[in-house]
């Protein structure tokens, strides 16, 4: 997936096998159990953080539906251009 594209944190969106929804709060997250990266940092939507046992990791690939974007402007955008930077750097070497 572009980095450029990922979805910006507070999207709502339902996963393909999924029923609830999830908000995004993070982009490009690890899980540190499995050291996997994934496109998405997710929690249960409308009730937040309940700890974390309770955050979703998902790719881009898996979304279903979308409900709300989140907000996209210049710092984010500014934020996805640095992190699109890093990882091409990152296969340079």
């Amino acid at each position: 997936m572009n980095i450029k594209e990922l979805y910006p944190i507070g999207t709502v969106v339902v996963l393909k096998e999924g029923k609830k929804k999830l908000m995004i709060v993070g982009v490009k997250q690890t899980n540190e159990d499995t050291k996997e990266e994934y496109d998405y940092l997710a929690v249960t939507f409308p009730e937040g953080f309940l700890g974390g046992d309770v955050m979703v990791f998902f790719n881009h690939d898996a979304i279903g539906e979308l409900y709300h974007f989140g907000l996209k402007n210049e710092e984010q955008e500014a934020f996805l251009e640095a992190l699109d930077d890093f990882y091409k750097s990152q296969t340079e070497e």
